[in-house]
């Protein structure tokens, strides 16, 4: 079997079930219209000056990168250029961590240079000075996108040329001394939770995502890409529990769950918070590239 990328042909299962097609659309507007311009109850998505915004995590009162790379990704699918290039834009001056930026940050941080704090206040200021490497891999897939969809502009909206910036950071940090570490093990393949651990969280495993990046990615990265898709399928049968399916929040290279992190009381080994996404994750792999049975 061929996924859709080979065929051109995307499932659309509330049409399989009998939805009309109108029907099916008009949800997916509403949705949209809901989350970012509905009430102060409902929507999540808020405009700052002329050519800014970001989506708010709810439960935290914050903004982070997962929300935001999130954001970028459902504006990209139903052709929102000016919101994603709001919620961008935001990004990169509030969030993104270069050497000017690091300049009055804590000690240390400069490791992160070319990664994006993985939250802040609502009002731009950094909560933290690392990044969170899910954000990072989102971010790149819907620059990508924005791309084919919209061409390349300048600066940064130079969609692909940020993405493939982004991603050579994210596997090459390290390789020189005091550059910090980078975001997948370069032996193994496998995305860390961050990077400053040796372990793993299975719902950042996206391969359907590193095929593409095989493909678009800089030209010396491509091989990388190819073998971390192929990891990290491997990695989720491993991750995932047998009879369940489910997975852990956070599990090690082996997909043994972690149960915290030293010097943490807080519990990560049970299907929980993180883990919902999994699921998806695998399905959409499936759909896309059906690599694996």
């Amino acid at each position: 079997m061929s996924g859709a990328f080979e065929t051109g042909i995307y499932r659309n299962v509330f049409a399989e079930c009998g939805l009309p097609e109108e029907e099916i659309e008009k949800r997916v507007r509403d949705s949209f219209q809901t989350m970012f311009y509905g009430s102060e109850e409902e929507r999540i998505y808020h405009e700052v000056g002329a050519d800014m915004g970001y989506l708010t995590d709810t439960g935290n009162n914050d903004v982070r990168t997962e929300g935001m790379s999130y954001g970028m990704m459902m504006c990209v699918q139903l052709d929102k250029k000016e919101e994603f290039d709001r919620i961008w834009k935001w990004t990169k001056t509030y969030m993104y961590m270069d050497a000017e930026t690091l300049k009055n940050a804590p000690h240390g941080s400069s490791r992160n240079e070319g990664y994006f704090a993985w939250s802040c206040a609502l009002d731009g200021t950094k909560n933290a000075w690392g990044p969170a490497p899910d954000g990072e891999e989102f971010f790149a897939m819907a620059l990508f996108f924005a791309s084919h969809r919209w061409g390349d502009g300048e600066g940064i909206f130079n969609y692909s040329a940020q993405a493939r910036t982004l991603l050579h950071d994210c596997i090459h940090k390290g390789e020189q001394p005091g550059t910090g570490k980078p975001m997948w093990d370069p032996q193994n393949h496998l995305i860390k939770f961050i990077t400053e651990c040796d372990f793993s969280d299975p719902s950042y495993h996206l391969p359907h995502f590193y095929e593409l990046f095989a493909l678009w990615a800089e030209e010396e990265d491509r091989p990388f890409w190819k073998q971390a898709a192929a990891a990290s399928r491997e990695y989720l049968k491993k991750a995932c529990h047998p009879v369940t399916g489910l997975c852990a929040e956070y599990a090690e290279y082996d997909g043994t769950p972690v149960r915290s992190q030293p010097g943490q009381k807080d519990r990560h080994d049970w299907y929980y918070s993180d883990a919902y996404r999994t699921i998806a994750n695998i399905g959409l792999d499936y759909l896309w590239f059906a690599c694996d049975p």
